[in-house]
This record gives C-alpha cells, structure tokens and sequence, in this order.
C-alpha cells in the first residue's frame, strides 16, 4: 500500500512527546517481544499516557492534616470511569487503576466483523444512569475508529459528561473516524501511524494486541485481518476516500 497523503491532525488529538513513550513504543512493536514483555510494556504506556490524559482534571479545596500541621490540599473533583474495550483494552486497567484508585471500571464488548469492519456490540453492564462525570475508553488500537465511535454513543447516551479515547496507536483514517463523529471527545496517543492496510489494520503497527498480549497467536488463520480481503479492502479504500476528501 502506498504511503497516504500528509494528514493534518485535528485539535483534540494529543501525541505523547515524551522520550519514554518513544522508546517503550520501539520495544512493544518488535515481533520479538514476547507476551510477558508485551503486557508489561502495554502497563508501562498506559501509565504515562493515563498520566497525561488526566493532566486538566479540575481538582477542589480539601482540609488535610500533615504530621506537623493542619493544611488545604487538593482532590481530584469529578467522578471519573476507566471503559476497557474487550479485550485488548484489559492490559491497561490495572496502570490506569494505579494513577486513579478510586475510578470505577465498567467494561464494554465490541468486536470488528472482519467482512464489514462494523463495531458489534456483544457485552455491555453499564447501570441505568451515569455514575461518573468523566469517561476514559481503553482500546490500544484505534484503526478504523468504528468501535471507538460507537463506544462513544453507547457512553452519551448513557450520559456520561466528557470522554476520552486513550490508545497507544492510531491510524489517521481512526482519528478522522472519531473526530467527525464526536469531536468533542479528546485522543491520546503514543504514535499515529501511517495508513490502515487492505486488511484494515494499521501499519507499521504492531500486529494484533490482543493476541500479543495473551499469546493467542495460532498461526495463519488468526493473522491479523484474516478475512474475505476483497470486502474488507473495499471499506478501508472508502475510509481513505473519505479521509482525503477532508
């Protein structure tokens, strides 16, 4: 596939400039990496992109009292909800857990229909009404950006106030997916990659996450993007015909 035109990235994506995303993103790409370096690696990403993510919560007044003295501190104001997507989006639960003790985790099922690339929604315990004010959805990867979307609408409607997408890697017909349909809603990442390939899976990338993260590579058939390739071509070539036409 030949490399797309320059994309401009719009305002609410949020590119990690830290060294050390860099470097830990090099290691967690390598097909050499084993599963064990992987999940670590995916931890240590999330951490510092979780860090950054969260870096413009409003805090409020709070009376604390030190060993020495009684003093005003500061808590973290909103209500804030981790969203994993099944299941790649488990391997970053526990770094975003270790920043934000008191977040509730609420899990959503969504996977790609390899023909269509359309997000199906299989498992969803959201309560009735929202319990927090601020949503941050887990998913490493955001390729075509359906399955983000459409957590999206699933995290409105049930009324959460603000959300934010936090994955390691993006392809820009994903950002471009997302931001059309919500863009209010802001994306953090470590890298933004060249261009899904005809399989609708982002390149260079680092192959399928989940796979490499619970070791359930099984050889050809489980490659990523196995599937009937002339339909899944079909709708990555009409996401790049509509990405150019922005």
């Amino acid at each position: 596939m030949p490399p797309m035109a320059t994309f401009s990235l719009p305002p609410n994506v949020r590119v990690s400039p830290h060294p050390l995303v860099a470097h830990k993103l090099s290691l967690l790409r390598d097909k050499a990496t084993t599963p064990k370096l992987f999940r670590e690696l995916v931890r240590e990403l999330t951490w510092l992109l979780g860090y950054e993510a969260m870096a413009d919560l409003n805090t409020q007044a709070h009376q604390i009292e030190t060993p020495l003295e009684p003093m005003t501190g500061r808590q973290v104001e909103p209500k804030v909800g981790f969203i994993p997507v099944l299941r790649a989006g488990l391997g970053m639960v526990d770094a975003m857990l270790e920043l934000m003790p008191t977040a509730e985790v609420w899990h959503i099922g969504l996977y790609r229909d390899e023909r269509t690339l359309k997000p199906v929604e299989y498992y969803n315990k959201l309560p009735d009404a929202a319990t927090v004010q601020l949503c941050l959805i887990l998913d490493p990867m955001l390729a075509t950006g359906g399955s983000a979307a459409a957590t999206v609408d699933i995290l409105k409607a049930w009324g959460a106030a603000r959300v934010k997408q936090v994955s390691l890697i993006a392809a820009p017909e994903g950002i471009a997916t997302l931001s059309g349909a919500h863009p209010d809603v802001d994306i953090h990442v470590a890298a933004v990659d060249r261009a899904l390939n005809e399989r609708g899976y982002i390149v260079p990338g680092l192959g399928d996450a989940g796979d490499r993260q619970f070791g359930t590579f099984a050889g050809p058939s489980s490659e990523p993007g196995h599937g009937p390739l002339d339909e899944t071509a079909e709708v990555v070539r009409r996401l790049q015909r509509d990405l150019a036409e922005r």
